[in-house]
């Protein structure tokens, strides 16, 4: 028994992404929904189904707190609507090949053409394209359908027509389609739309059958790709179409001298290593003729990663790289959280991946480009096999951001960017596409300035170090800082004057009293400035960051000090004290100190009192504690102030007296 495996077997690229997507979003612990089934698989869908992924049929089905992810079939433009006004979370999967068609249909529909697709009228796919048709289309399945829609139809050979074909329609039906749409249409525009992937697939199959006695096609039976497949094969030969290993018809294939195997694009690569192993097993040749696709259309690292379910270093493994100062012009048809999907004008799928858009990697896609954008960017390297481009934004910003950067660095100019990352030693500024490392010591206009603070915030700097051949630019937002201070100083020192008013911002504190920073330049406020009441530290008043009304006290410009006062006149206690209680008041004090002459009471904040001893009853007594206690509240009569000394004198024993008299005096 010889086996041969297609080529092109399993996983296409965009059923690959969208399945991708959900299990990245599995990954990160996020309630994922689909817009029908991800894919035509049912052995991947039962295990997404286990890992809590649910199908709905409409957005208005998803769960709450879900993220809904559209699938490679892409749908009608009216469900983007919906999607947005339930206010959902989505992630769109649409293949970048269906995306590039629903971009055709959209723009030739609205310029006035009729559209035509050859396709599976039921098929999500097909009926997702006509939703993004602003005018009429109409869907032909083959060739012979297509030459009834003419008959039926005679006024489309007058008017402007645009064709497109659904990414699986069969290669070899679309040739016979041409020659009748080329015949009857002469004014139509015809876009051959069959993805690289498909069409390279069917015709590995249309020649892996002719020579074959038997065929294996593996793949969901709802595959509309699959079923393509089983259709080119069996005209050739004996073919059998298995979802599962449990399906392979053992017995016939025993007989069988050739057998040769292909699956769809939804085919799990596990499934594919499955049937080969199982077919390994019933092989009855010498072991050396056995499973001959490792010599023939499979290369050995098919088999080897495909035992491990490995496809993205297959893919990797298929990429080629093409020259890397190839430009090309685009336009973004799509945006989704892992790439950017762009039309290059070629039938290729050209797309930006993440990480190729910026050089910022905390960026998200839809924050840097929308649908519509037109851009210049770096072809990376091409899959021939799946028909996609990788494409950078990311490094063509550089390489033209890298001769301004070393421009600056010649002439010393200021230039601007952005602060992406904290990293060990300093900081990363994004400028002009190009990540420029500034040391933690040129970071700050203080070495004990946390760096913190800079994270994602726009910052001017200077280039100090350039290596052009590691392309590794150095930059100092010190000297910046320190440029701009000195010509802050010159200039406050050029208006500064004694009583004048400054608004600024406590920038430290210490003991003795507050720093602040009056715009490029640091006044100190004196702890016994900050409050007419005495107080043991600053922050009792003030905080770092606070900012305060503040005015100068004294100014030394040669030793660079710069006193400034706080305190507000107006709140002077003693000058409160003379408005408002005239000796001979009566107040409510509170007792806060004893001493054997007396008790010391607070009038109002900032100013004590004494009552002395024998002021305190109205009768001797031996010491302040046998009559009043800390904390307690009593009306005293204000008898004395002496305002240059900053006394107060207090008696309970003078308003008692007064009582008294009052008494005395109602009584006569």
């Amino acid at each position: 028994m010889k086996i041969t495996v297609a080529k092109t077997s399993g996983f296409c690229f965009g059923v690959n992404r969208a399945v991708g997507m959900v299990d990245q979003l599995l990954k990160e612990d996020k309630k994922v929904s689909t817009l029908g089934p991800i894919i035509h698989n049912p052995q991947t869908l039962e295990g997404f189904s286990k890992r809590g992924v649910t199908v709905v049929d409409s957005p208005s089905e998803t769960p709450p707190d879900t993220i809904l992810v559209i699938r490679s079939h892409g749908v009608a433009q009216d469900v983007y609507g919906e999607i947005e006004a339930l206010g959902l979370k989505y992630c769109d999967a649409t293949c970048p090949f269906v995306a590039k068609i629903q971009s055709i249909v959209s723009k030739e529909s609205r310029e006035g053409k009729t559209i035509l697709i050859a396709g599976d009228q039921s098929h999500p796919e097909v009926q997702g394209i006509c939703g993004h048709c602003a005018g009429p289309c109409y869907v032909f399945k083959n060739a012979a359908a297509l030459r009834e829609l003419t008959k039926k139809m005679p006024i489309l050979k007058n008017t402007p027509v645009c064709v497109v074909s659904q990414t699986t329609f069969c290669a070899s039906e679309w040739d016979f389609c041409l020659e009748i749409l080329k015949r009857v249409y002469t004014n139509a525009t015809i876009f051959d739309t069959i993805c690289n992937a498909t069409a390279m697939r069917q015709s590995e199959a249309l020649e892996l059958s002719q020579q074959c006695d038997v065929m294996l096609v593996i793949g969901g039976k709802q595959s509309s790709n699959t079923a393509k497949l089983f259709e080119i094969c069996k005209k050739n030969c004996i073919t059998y179409l298995v979802e599962t290993v449990d399906e392979l018809p053992l017995q016939a294939l025993k007989r069988a001298k050739r057998i040769g195997i292909t699956a769809g694009a939804s085919t799990p690569a596990s499934t594919i290593k499955e049937v080969l192993d199982t077919m390994s097993e019933i092989n009855e040749e010498p072991a050396q003729d056995a499973v001959q696709s490792e010599a023939e259309t499979v290369d050995q690292n098919f088999k080897e990663n495909a035992a491990e379910g490995n496809f993205e270093e297959m893919l990797e493994e298929s990429l080629k790289s093409l020259n890397t100062d190839e430009k090309v012009h685009g336009i973004v048809v799509g945006v989704t959280p892992t790439e950017v999907l762009v039309d290059v004008g070629r039938k290729q799928a050209g797309y930006i991946p993440a990480s190729e858009l910026s050089a910022d990697p905390n960026v998200k896609p839809e924050d840097v480009v929308k649908v519509g954008d037109e851009m210049d960017l770096l072809i990376m390297r091409t899959n021939d096999q799946e028909g996609t481009i990788m494409l950078s934004k990311k490094r063509l910003d550089a390489a033209k951001g890298w001769e301004k950067i070393a421009a600056a660095a010649e002439d010393q100019t200021v230039l601007e960017g952005m602060v992406s990352e904290i990293i060990k030693g300093g900081l990363i500024v994004l400028c002009n596409g190009v990540r420029v490392f500034v040391p933690a010591s040129q970071a700050t206009a203080s070495r004990n300035d946390p760096l913190d603070a800079l994270l994602n915030k726009q910052v001017k700097f200077r280039i100090i170090e350039v290596n052009r051949g590691r392309k590794r630019a150095v930059g100092s937002i010190r000297s910046v800082l320190r440029d701009a201070r000195k010509a802050q100083e010159e200039k406050f020192w050029e208006t500064a004057e004694v009583g004048k008013v400054y608004t600024g911002v406590v920038k430290s504190l210490t003991s003795y009293g507050a720093f602040v920073d009056l715009g490029g330049i640091d006044g100190m406020i004196h702890i016994s400035e900050l409050s007419w009441t005495r107080i043991k530290h600053p922050s009792e008043v003030v905080n770092v960051g606070d900012t305060v009304t503040v005015y100068i006290k004294a100014l030394d410009q040669e030793r660079g000090r710069i006193s400034l006062g706080y305190k507000k006149p107006e709140d002077n206690p003693w000058v409160i004290l003379k408005d408002k209680y005239p000796i001979g008041s009566v107040v409510e004090v509170k007792i806060v100190g004893l001493t054997a002459f007396g008790a010391f009471a607070q009038v109002i904040p900032g100013i004590d009192g004494l009552i002395h001893i024998s002021q305190i009853a109205d009768h001797r007594i031996e010491k302040p504690q046998d009559v009043l206690k800390i904390g307690d509240v009593v009306k005293v009569k204000i008898t004395d102030i002496d305002f240059d000394r900053h006394r107060v004198s207090l008696s309970i024993r003078a308003l008692l007296e007064d009582q008294e008299n009052e008494s005395e005096n109602s009584e006569n």
